[in-house]
């Protein structure tokens, strides 16, 4: 009876809630991740607000570049916010547990976001292929309608993205396992604990990241190859220098996101090892968001003089 009354409380307990395992097998890395993390998120914070706040406060960023990197940092914002508070509370602690309301919550806005990224990330690219190989119509083309239409579509794919996988990846039977060998509800874990064969939802996770993924991807490797002949055409060393320093910053943010995600999500039946999920899962959910701004204004000439008339300002 005791057996039974056992079972029957873990598959209640488990319909209200799941337990992050995350990294509690190692218990002195959670206190040393615990500062390190609190660091990182808080120079994210603070690194995205001020570039959202100098491209909103400057005249002279008001374009069409610093219009989609605004919104890569309030994309970067809500994607962090989305995991890493409950990832700290969890290694303050004993308490590992997760609602499921908040489970699905951050699943939900985890593949939305970051399914949006994708999607920005490869605007961005044809964003500098029109101000490099078509610069006399660039203010032409990328007027503010157009602007405000592709951030629409970035952000209604990751949109969908979530309301497709969201629902599939919560719905699926569980027997009663509710212990998650990671720091957040994240899909690959989801499915891992699930007690039925998950072949068909594995199958389609593969392809919605092949649409989602290799699409924008392949879209900013052909933007880039005709961005390099432009520049390459570029008599001057100078103008050489200043085109490569823009798409350069573009480019090492596209490598350290696509590059995580690609060995997380494409391969069949995800066989990475569990601590390296969780590691580049930490990756580029924290360490990336928290480069952007620093990639974006050191290699940034504009950003750094807005940074100092607005400092002059004041």
């Amino acid at each position: 009876r005791r057996v039974l009354t056992t079972d029957t409380m873990i598959n209640q307990s488990c319909q209200e809630q799941f337990i992050l395992l995350g990294f509690s097998d190692r218990p002195r890395l959670e206190s040393i991740l615990f500062v390190f993390v609190l660091i990182f998120y808080l120079v994210t914070l603070v690194g995205n607000i001020v570039i959202i706040l100098v491209s909103h406060l400057d005249p002279c960023l008001h374009t069409p570049m610093y219009f989609f990197l605004t919104n890569l940092s309030f994309l970067d914002l809500c994607f962090t916010t989305s995991s890493i508070p409950q990832l700290l509370f969890n290694l303050g602690g004993q308490d590992k547990t997760i609602s499921y309301t908040g489970c699905a919550v951050q699943l939900f806005m985890f593949l939305g976001l970051g399914g949006t990224e994708c999607v920005l990330l490869a605007v961005m690219a044809y964003d500098r292929f029109t101000a490099i190989c078509k610069p006399l119509h660039y203010s032409v083309i990328m007027h503010s309608q157009l602007c405000w239409r592709l951030v629409s579509v970035a952000w209604s794919v990751g949109l969908l993205n979530s309301l497709v996988m969201s629902p599939v990846t919560m719905k699926l039977p569980r027997c009663g396992r509710c212990q998650v060998r990671h720091f957040l509800c994240e899909m690959p874990a989801l499915i891992k604990i699930a007690c039925v064969d998950t072949v068909a939802v594995e199958s389609t996770v593969f392809f919605l990241s092949v649409i989602i993924v290799l699409v924008p991807l392949t879209l900013i490797l052909v933007s880039y190859s005709y961005i390099a002949l432009a520049v390459m055409r570029i008599k001057s060393a100078s103008g050489r220098r200043k085109a490569f320093n823009t798409c350069g910053s573009h480019l090492t943010v596209v490598s350290l996101f696509y590059g995580n995600i690609i060995y997380m999500y494409m391969q069949p039946g995800h066989k990475a090892s569990q601590d390296q999920g969780k590691f580049l899962t930490l990756f580029y959910n924290l360490v990336t968001p928290m480069l952007n701004p620093v990639i974006y204004t050191l290699r940034n000439k504009d950003v750094k003089g807005a940074l100092k008339r607005l400092v002059t300002r004041k």
